[in-house]
């Protein structure tokens, strides 16, 4: 197995409970972003990046695992090494969002103030979601 990161990327916490609390919690990050990958409605990256900060304090070889896995590893050492995401995941998500958001104002959420906030959230998070660097953007 390859080494992507550099070693001070792990630095273990020396307390062992807080090991193994942080271990449980990237574990239950980490579930969460596979649900995400099925669910378009549950973002995916945040939470593998909750679990890439967990296990890097927790447990070297989660840590290593988790970045050097096929599917997930080159999105999380694209943002560790260059805070920065794809621009096509970026877009995907954009939409999704929008998709279930405008999906779920019209088709199920009956409150006015729930629906505002709905769009309000929805509005805010696709911001936040372009504004993140994508060092892989076309110009033009």
């Amino acid at each position: 197995m390859t080494n992507p990161e550099r070693d001070d990327d792990v630095k273990l916490h020396r307390s062992p409970v807080v090991r193994a609390v942080l271990l449980v919690l990237g574990s239950l990050a980490l579930v969460l972003g596979i649900v995400g990958l099925l669910l378009p409605v549950v973002p995916t990256v945040p939470f593998l990046l909750v679990a890439a900060a967990c296990y890097a304090r927790a447990s070297e070889r989660f840590y290593r695992l988790l970045l050097n896995n096929r599917y997930v590893g080159p999105p999380l050492r694209e943002w560790r090494r260059h805070r920065s995401i794809p621009w096509r995941t970026k877009l995907i998500a954009i939409v999704l969002l929008s998709i279930t958001l405008t999906a779920s104002i019209v088709l199920f959420v009956r409150p006015p103030i729930a629906k505002l906030l709905l769009a309000i959230i929805g509005i805010t998070v696709g911001i936040y979601l372009y504004r993140i660097p994508s060092r892989d953007r076309p110009r033009g």
